[in-house]
């Protein structure tokens, strides 16, 4: 009489190969989330890059914004305006933000702090930064600059530093 039905073993078979695919789908999903967090820092930190321009191409003295002009912490609740002009409405939170922060830093000709409101000691360059995740790049910054961790993709006046 012929059996019906399946053995111990295929159904152990089956039920690794099953087990197998949850799993590497379950770890390929995990990695999505934190690639699409970095795509939104990389596109919010070109979006400020971007207003920063527009900031100093109108500026009477040809000047970045100060760290007073602009303010990229999780508290953050304006954005980029020289009082006439606004540039950016509010400025883009980390996707992460209970955790890490976005990073400026304007500074003048002997890397120093500046002053975008005179000609004695313009900005005349900048840092912005975002922490990436799960990437093994080397920090871009120190002293903990993009909240807890330091800063693993920069970007200045002339693109990705």
């Amino acid at each position: 009489m012929p059996h019906k039905g399946f053995t111990l073993i295929e159904i152990l078979v089956t039920t690794t190969i099953i087990s197998l695919l949850a799993v590497g789908a379950f770890v390929s999903y995990q990695g999505l989330g934190a690639s699409s967090r970095n795509s939104k820092r990389k596109a919010d930190l070109e979006q400020i890059r971007s207003a920063i321009e527009f900031f100093r191409n109108n500026n009477a003295y040809g000047s970045y914004p100060d760290s007073g002009d602009l303010s990229v912490s999780c508290s953050s609740t304006g954005g980029i305006t020289d009082g006439t002009n606004t540039y950016l409405t509010k400025i883009p939170r980390d996707p992460s933000c209970s955790t890490y922060t976005y990073y400026y830093a304007p500074a003048d000709a002997s890397g120093g702090g500046c002053d975008s409101s005179s000609n004695a000691d313009p900005c005349v360059s900048y840092t912005v930064g975002a922490f990436l995740e799960k990437t093994t790049d080397a920090a871009c910054t120190t002293g903990s600059a993009c909240g807890t961790v330091d800063c693993t993709y920069c970007a200045g006046p002339a693109g990705q530093l």
